[in-house]
C-alpha cells in the first residue's frame, strides 16, 4: 500500500510540474557604432594620423581614457531595463585594432560582464574595423572568419570593411552573427548595393550547410531599412512577409512608421545601424525566438543645447573635442526561449 501511494505521488507531482507554464528565458543582442574608437599609437601602413597627439585633434591619453569611459558606460547600461543579463553579444564597428577592444571590457563599467573578443585586422586604409563582444557564459563560440569584400568595379576607395561572420551556441541553439561595416555615403549606392549582394550569398550559403542555423546580420549599413541596398539583401518590414531567402528587418517600421532613428544629418533621422534575423527566429515554438527591438537611447547620450540640440553627442565637432559618446545610437533586438 505505501508502494502503491509513494508511486501515486510521484506520478501527481510530475503531472503538476508538466501543467505548470515554463518561464522564458531572455537574451538581447547589440549593435553599437564607436564612432572612431583610436589609441594614441600610431599602426604601421594606416593612416590614423587624425588620431594622434600630434593631430589637429590632439588625441592623447586624456581623451582616449575619457572615450573609453563613455563607451563602456552606455554598454554597461544595455538591455538592463529589460532583461536581467547582460547583452550575450555585440557587434560593434569604428574600432582601430584589438588593443582598444581589450582596454574597452576592461572599463569599471563593464569589466565584471567578462567580455570576450572576436576580432580581425581588416584592410580598412584608416584601419578601422568591426569586431564582436561576447559573453561566454551565454554565447560559446565555435569558429569565425573575416571574409574579405569583393571591391565594386575595382573601386579599392569605397569598399568595405569584411563581413565578420561568428558561429556559435546560445540558449543551446546554433547561432551566427555577421557583423558588417558598409560603404559611407561617400560612395554611389550601387556599391553598398553590391556589398548586400556578397552578404545575401553568405547568408544563403550558411543556410544550405544548416537549416536549422539561426542567423543574426547586424552593423552600420551606411543606408535606411528601405534602401535598395537592404532590399537586395532581402529586408522585409513585416514578419508575414518573411520566407525562404529573406530576412526581418524590425527597425524598418521603427524608423518609417515611429520616426526614430540612429544618427541625424541635417535635421532627418535615419537608422543605419540595423539588426535582422533569419526566418527561423520567427514565430511561434519552443525554440529561440525573436522577441523585440529598440534603439537604445538615454537624455546624457544627445545634445542638450545649441544649434545640434537632440542630435547624438558625438566625441568632436570638428577639431572641437565635446568628450561625448558616438554620432550613432546603438539598436538591440530581444529574443526569448
Amino acid at each position: 500500500m505505501k508502494k502503491l501511494l509513494l508511486v501515486f505521488n510521484l506520478l501527481l507531482l510530475v503531472f503538476i510540474l508538466q501543467a505548470q507554464p515554463r518561464k522564458s528565458k531572455n537574451y538581447s543582442i547589440a549593435f553599437y557604432n564607436l564612432e572612431n574608437l583610436f589609441d594614441t599609437i600610431h599602426d604601421t601602413g594606416k593612416d590614423d594620423y587624425e588620431y594622434l597627439p600630434t593631430s589637429a585633434k590632439a588625441w592623447n591619453s586624456e581623451k582616449y581614457m575619457s572615450k573609453l569611459a563613455n563607451m563602456s558606460k552606455v554598454i554597461g547600461e544595455f538591455s538592463k531595463d529589460k532583461i536581467e543579463k547582460v547583452p550575450a553579444a555585440i557587434g560593434v564597428a569604428e574600432i582601430e585594432n584589438r588593443r582598444v577592444l581589450e582596454d574597452l571590457v576592461s572599463q569599471p563599467a563593464i569589466a565584471s560582464s567578462g567580455y570576450e573578443i572576436v576580432h580581425y585586422e581588416g584592410p580598412d586604409k584608416r584601419g578601422i574595423d568591426c569586431a564582436l563582444l561576447y559573453d561566454p557564459k551565454q554565447y560559446k563560440v565555435s569558429s569565425s572568419q573575416l571574409v574579405l569584400s569583393e571591391p565594386f568595379e575595382g573601386d579599392t576607395v569605397h569598399k568595405t570593411r569584411g563581413f565578420l561572420i561568428v558561429n556559435g551556441k546560445l540558449a543551446g541553439e546554433k547561432v551566427c552573427f555577421i557583423v558588417n561595416h558598409w560603404p559611407s555615403r561617400g560612395a554611389s549606392e550601387p556599391v553598398r548595393v553590391h556589398a548586400a549582394r556578397q552578404v545575401r550569398t553568405l547568408v544563403d550559403s550558411l543556410e544550405r550547410s544548416d537549416k536549422k542555423l539561426k542567423i543574426v546580420v547586424m552593423g552600420d549599413m551606411n543606408d535606411d531599412p528601405m534602401d535598395k541596398s537592404m532590399l537586395t539583401l532581402g529586408a522585409k518590414k513585416y514578419t508575414n512577409e518573411v520566407t525562404t531567402g529573406t530576412l526581418y528587418s524590425p527597425f524598418w517600421e521603427v524608423l518609417e512608421d515611429k520616426g526614430v532613428g540612429t544618427l541625424l544629418y541635417r535635421g532627418k533621422w535615419n537608422l543605419f545601424d540595423q539588426i535582422l534575423v533569419s526566418p527561423n527566429l520567427l514565430g511561434n515554438g519552443k525554440g529561440l525566438k525573436f522577441k523585440d527591438s529598440e534603439v537604445f537611447m538615454r537624455e546624457y547620450m544627445f545634445e542638450q543645447e545649441g544649434k545640434y540640440k537632440g542630435s547624438p553627442l558625438r566625441t568632436h565637432a570638428g577639431k572641437k573635442w565635446l568628450n561625448g559618446y558616438s554620432d550613432h545610437l546603438p539598436t538591440i533586438i530581444y529574443l526569448s526561449k
